[in-house]
């Protein structure tokens, strides 16, 4: 029997990158994954396909996770179909590598409310019904501990996220529901211009860049069963960037 058999997944940001991988490693193992978009219709329903092709379930479902009625309609929506909900993972999120000095307002406002706002309500609407033994992964960034100039918004909208997940580990462990954080070093997706690959293989001590499927190795781990003492952590998944 599959690690995760019975279970029910949300994965946000899934239709691409560490979103994708998460996704597909977690219907590997076994659960019903909602793979959540909120532009790319059709590459998430391509993640359905291939999730479905290899015998597992999956379903789209669109919201942008920016906004908190979306964040809270997506668990609402897959509660509604499938009757529970055992593990959401707050994966979307938008980089924006900007300097102090060129941050707009509306700049800023985007970034805190993709990467914190958005993933905040979508726990508080899914702590109402996990039940023992559920899960919640919050996707951060190694950058949060590194001295990283000109991406001061996108940082503190992550620090945040990971301070979310320290103090919620704590309300929600009478539940039995665990909470942690994964931070991904410089990782192989779309958003990884050639500046930050050369950057990342240079810091990073197992001289290369993260895989998105490295990222969902560790997701998988702490959703299952063995990580059930692991909550209000931090794990750094940089290929062992010092902090």
């Amino acid at each position: 029997m599959k690690s995760l058999s019975g279970k029910v997944a949300i994965v946000t940001g899934a239709s691409s990158g560490i979103g994708r991988a998460i996704a597909e490693r977690l219907a590997d193992e076994g659960a019903i994954v909602v793979v959540n978009y909120n532009r790319s219709e059709d590459k998430a329903k391509e993640v359905v396909t291939v999730i479905q092709v290899k015998g597992g379930k999956a379903l789209a479902t669109q919201a942008d996770m920016g906004q908190v009625a979306d964040a809270r309609r997506l668990v609402v929506e897959t509660v509604r179909q499938f009757n529970r909900l055992d593990i959401l993972v707050n994966n979307a999120g938008k980089f924006m590598p900007k300097p102090l000095e060129q941050t707009t307002e509306e700049d800023f406002e985007s970034v805190i409310a993709l990467n914190a706002k958005g993933p905040y309500f979508a726990m508080q609407e899914a702590a109402r019904v996990l039940k023992d033994g559920g899960r919640i992964v919050n996707i951060s960034t190694c950058g949060t501990h590194l001295s990283f100039p000109g991406a001061t918004a996108y940082l503190g909208s992550k620090a945040a996220l990971e301070q979310f997940s320290k103090g919620l580990a704590q309300e929600l462990a009478p539940k039995g529901v665990t909470v942690n954080t994964v931070s991904p070093g410089f990782t192989e997706t779309g958003m990884m211009t050639e500046e930050y690959r050369k950057v990342g293989i240079q810091l990073t001590p197992l001289k290369r860049l993260g895989s998105p499927n490295d990222i969902a190795d560790v997701v998988a781990f702490i959703v299952s069963e063995e990580a059930r003492w692991l909550t209000g952590q931090t794990i750094q998944a940089g290929g062992g960037i010092v902090m």
